[in-house]
């Protein structure tokens, strides 16, 4: 398999995310980690084109399985394109590459609405609209320097999942079925850090009308903390708890069969995926938002879900995975 390796340029802002990184705090939790050779597979368009001949970009991600395989798709459609991309995927630390891209040393990463309204921008007001989540952080990013290109079909928000047979045995399909459920069925695992968010598992219950450790609501007892993917496995063997947080496009939910409650309230935040690229760039090459565009609008909750689920439980490589889509999807065709 051929693979594209390290450019001077790419060795240089690979040193300067790995310095950046030191400074800064892991903020994020991760769902499952990769590793990243700063390859990814070469490619053409189906026509033959290049309309990014002469663009060179660089495009980074932070290092967690999502972020990888997003930042993988990225470089390998933008290269088929014509373009000469840097690819400084999995970058250290989970804030690392929001500052290459602030500071010019990258060009293109993918974000999520809800990180950065929250962490980015410092705000505390619940937007449950992802329509005007997505254009409030996009107006209010544009004085950083980056321009938020419109969301992708998925959202990896927080969510609460059951096993198929214990949803169906409890007969819930959505958040507000829990408060009907005898106290002793109403049993959860999370992590700690969902457990002490200001926007985490205490508001969360309020908002649903069993609040934690009063009558009527979720027994302390009734909560089990423990590691994040521990979660996942304990929720689909019903034990300790029935219903376990979990993140929306975790490829796990597929792969252990649960079932996503829907969040019909609307407590959680829309974290919707979108292409950000520095102003600079994007107003330099256009090109870039209107290639990226159907590949952004193809990625649901579904499919990555599937796509994250090769990496994480079948041992993909990110870069693989990446170039197969796009192929299967008539994106790309292999070179000569």
């Amino acid at each position: 398999m051929m693979t594209r390796p390290f450019s001077s340029r790419s060795r240089s802002r690979a040193l300067a995310l790995l310095a950046a990184s030191a400074a800064l705090v892991l903020t994020l939790s991760a769902c499952g980690l990769v590793s990243s050779s700063g390859t990814f597979r070469p490619a053409s368009l189906p026509g033959g084109e290049r309309p990014l001949e002469g663009t060179s970009v660089a495009v980074t991600s932070k290092n967690f399985t999502e972020q990888v395989l997003l930042g993988k798709i990225t470089a390998t459609y933008l290269a088929a394109a014509g373009a000469d991309v840097d690819d400084l995927t999995n970058a250290p630390g989970s804030m690392s590459s929001r500052q290459a891209v602030l500071n010019g040393d990258a060009d293109i990463v993918w974000e999520y609405t809800g990180t950065a309204w929250q962490t980015y921008l410092g705000e505390t007001e619940t937007i449950s609209d992802p329509q005007e989540l997505y254009e409030r952080v996009r107006d209010a990013e544009r004085a950083n320097g980056v321009e938020w290109l419109p969301p992708s079909s998925f959202n990896n928000t927080y969510a609460f999942a059951a096993s198929s047979p214990t949803a169906k045995r409890l007969n819930v399909t959505k958040m507000s079925d829990i408060a009907k459920l005898p106290e002793s069925e109403r049993t959860f695992c999370i992590n700690d850090e969902f457990l002490s968010r200001a926007d985490g598992f205490i508001p969360m219950l309020k908002a649903y009308d069993i609040p934690l450790d009063a009558p009527g609501g979720v027994p302390k007892g009734n909560v089990t903390t423990m590691d994040s993917g521990v979660v996942y496995t304990s929720t689909a063997r019903s034990e300790p708890c029935n219903f376990g947080m979990v993140y929306s496009t975790d490829g796990r939910i597929k792969n252990l069969d649960l079932v996503v409650l829907e969040d019909d309230k609307k407590f959680f935040l829309p974290y919707s995926g979108c292409l950000v690229v520095s102003t600079g760039v994007n107003e330099a090459n256009p090109e870039i938002a209107e290639l990226m565009a159907p590949v952004s609008a193809k990625l649901t909750d579904e499919l990555m879900q599937e796509l994250n689920g090769l990496i994480d439980i079948d041992g993909a490589d990110p870069a693989d995975v990446a170039y197969d889509w796009l192929k299967d999807e008539g994106f790309i065709v292999p070179v000569d």
